[in-house]
């Protein structure tokens, strides 16, 4: 929750994470004109650098500057090439052939990695109040003497509905004669003792970099194991070792068993992949009736159907939140685009897929408990994933690892679990508690196309398979299928999925082609950047690519420290008294539920009944003060003080969305 985690790892390490999709087309003469692209399309700079355009977006050429336009009409993407003496010059003169007029404040300037035959790389955000719900930063990007500026000028929710796009295009955007790296046709090393090595050095120095406690990490090489073990400690302060067998909360992994499991039922002819929703489970509605009727089974965890992310329901009342209750939810929820237009990853869908599976094996049974039950026996008994559990209560009596997150100077400490159980509800999305020893069953099974150790079949290799279709593209050379993504970005498929709780990431990947897979499991914020890079570093040791991450994980040590230090300087800790004092009681939205304020141990606390954060306050650019969440894991969340209807009100925006909690009398 970072300020500027809207950006995303990818953008602040300039990595284009480039996948299949499309090919583009080549392009011819242009006019001035706006032209509406019917097809992602290849084309050219003045300068020279290629880049691909978005299906469905606007490009308007003119004097050295191409723009472009999503559908919306409220946001922009500009390119302009300028030579100049360094990248505060080449934005400046990007700024001044775009809007002229355009008084940003510059909040940070940041490095990048070189990446896409770009020598120099550098990022510049700009400050916003939250009131402006905007997003605005450019890129200035040098190849020899020549600079490619991009400018992005953006509201908030269309850089959130069409983030795939914007992803397109950024990071398809390479220097004039730039060939890519390709590892198509090579050969992969074995993962003998020596490359194991560089790996584990890799996780060990990314842990030290960025204060991580604990990693667990395993590599199958040829199908089997050759490396399960931890590194580091479950929490912070103590000395038990994390190990092979240590519990992590795996998050969004758990999507990818959740799939598994409708593959398995379509196999027993208890589901199809093509049956309407509807027909599978009678009660399943959306806001919105087309989309109800033409979402089926295949599209519940294809984040194509157009439902954007509204995790803040799930996440503030999760306290009377159930199964049932999290499906009839969705029946409130409107899509922001089209089915099947735009990338849109929604938890509250992929939790739908669980419960309608759970439906289909066994429709007397209580969904929660019909899920865990089916998983148990079809998913993870057959995998002998013995210690993987949905039982929090189970997991934390074990041997588990503990979530840490940064405090607001950045350091590392030991955090709260409570806002994790907000998943419970959900948990077919992200609730599944397990250990790199069990995960590495699973991708020891994807890698034999669904096959088991002894030769027996536990899926049928074409319904396994369906679920690594491409559904909808994310960004250029990844695509998104059914809980797992495939990147050919290095031209070798792989297939994985990333996973984040509050104090754990994760990441799970294999390349199918060359019978290789790995599992990342770890217990802080920090993680994220392990997980991100790692991909990566494999595959440089897997075929002596180009040595980048160790590079780009040290750009992003630097990045890290320069949000962290512009973050706390905007920050009054403790909140400003004079604000807190104007602050009510209690406060309520009809979908968030309640919010009160209370002091403790003087500090401003913000409740929601199940999870608390204490609060510092910020003085925005526009003369809005915003109280912001600060507590580890729990950071960022931002609630602007505004008033609704003449009552006293706090807002919080989400991607798209917004939600006042309202003055409210105390009951």
């Amino acid at each position: 929750m970072r300020c500027l985690a809207v950006l995303g790892l990818s953008l602040l390490l300039g990595l284009s994470h480039a996948a299949f999709g499309a090919t583009p087309e080549t392009p011819g003469p242009r006019s001035p004109a706006a032209e509406r692209l019917s097809a992602d399309t290849a084309e050219t700079t003045p300068s020279g650098a290629t880049f691909t355009a978005p299906s469905g977006w606007s490009i308007t050429f003119s004097a050295g500057k191409i723009v472009l336009d999503p559908p919306e009409g409220d946001s922009h993407l500009v390119l302009v090439d300028v030579r100049a003496a360094n990248a505060a010059a080449a934005v400046a003169a990007g700024w001044a052939g775009y809007r002229p007029d355009a008084h940003h404040a510059l909040k940070l300037a940041m490095p990048q990695v070189p990446y896409n035959g770009w020598e120099e790389r550098h990022l510049y955000v700009y400050e916003t109040s939250p009131n402006d719900k905007a997003v605005v930063y450019a890129l200035a990007w040098r190849a020899g003497d020549a600079w490619s500026v991009a400018i992005v000028d953006a509201t908030r929710s269309t850089f959130e509905k069409r983030n795939a796009a914007f992803s397109l295009a950024l990071g398809s955007l390479r220097a004039k004669g730039y060939e890519r790296e390709t590892f198509a046709g090579k050969t992969a090393r074995p993962l003998d003792a020596e490359r194991i090595a560089l790996l584990t050095d890799f996780v060990q120095n990314m842990m030290q970099t960025f204060g991580i406690p604990g990693v667990a990490m395993s590599l199958i090489d040829g199908g089997k194991v050759v490396f399960a073990g931890g590194f580091g400690v479950k929490a912070s302060g103590e000395p038990d070792a994390v190990e092979a067998d240590t519990l992590f909360l795996a998050a969004s992994n758990t999507k990818a068993m959740t799939t598994l499991l409708l593959a398995k039922l379509v196999d027993e002819k208890k589901l199809r992949w093509d049956e309407p929703v509807t027909e599978a489970y009678p009660d399943f509605k959306l806001g919105d009736a087309d989309v109800t009727r033409q979402v089926k089974v295949t599209h519940l965890v294809c984040a194509c159907t157009g439902f954007p992310r509204q995790d803040l329901e799930w996440l503030f009342n999760y306290g009377i939140a159930t199964p049932a209750s999290s499906l009839a939810s969705l029946g409130a929820m409107q899509p922001t685009s089209r089915f099947g237009e735009v990338f849109q990853y929604s938890n509250l869908m992929a939790a739908a897929a669980g419960y309608v599976a759970a439906f289909a094996a066994n429709p007397e049974r209580e969904l929660g408990a019909g899920y865990d039950e089916v998983m148990q026996t079809k998913v993870f008994v057959p995998l002998a994933m013995t210690e993987t559990t949905f039982d929090f209560a189970k997991a934390l009596r074990g041997n588990v690892a503990h979530p840490h997150g940064d405090d607001v100077d950045g350091k590392t400490v030991l955090a709260r679990m409570d806002i994790n159980y907000s998943i419970v509800p959900l948990r077919p999305a992200g609730g599944m508690w397990s250990s790199v020893r069990d995960l590495s069953h699973y991708v020891e099974m994807e890698l034999a196309r669904g096959a088991l150790p002894g030769g027996e079949r536990l899926v049928s290799e074409e319904n396994l398979l369906a679920r690594r279709k491409p559904q909808i593209q994310i960004r250029q050379d990844t695509t998104y299928g059914m809980g797992l993504a495939v990147s050919t970005e290095y031209g070798v498929p792989v297939v994985g999925h990333d996973g984040g709780m509050f104090g754990y990431k994760s990441t799970l990947l294999f390349l199918p082609d060359q019978d290789v897979g790995a599992v990342i499991l770890t217990n802080a914020d920090a993680g994220g950047y392990l997980t991100g890079l790692f991909s990566r570093r494999l595959l440089e040791v897997l075929f002596d690519g180009r040595p980048q991450a160790i590079e780009q994980a040290r750009i992003a040590a630097q990045q890290r420290l320069a949000q962290i230090a512009e973050g706390r300087k905007q920050l009054m800790i403790p909140p400003d008294a004079a604000e807190v004092a104007k602050l009510e009681e209690r406060y309520a939205n009809p979908v968030l539920g309640e919010l009160r304020v209370r002091a403790e141990d003087g500090a401003t606390i913000f409740d929601f009944a199940r999870w608390h954060s204490t609060v510092a306050s910020r003085r925005n650019d526009d003369g809005t003060i915003s109280f912001i969440s600060i507590d580890p894991t729990l950071e960022g969340f931002n609630f602007v003080v505004d008033e609704r209807d003449g009552k006293k009100a706090l807002i919080i925006r989400h991607a798209q969305h917004e939600y006042a909690f309202v003055a409210a009398p105390s009951p």
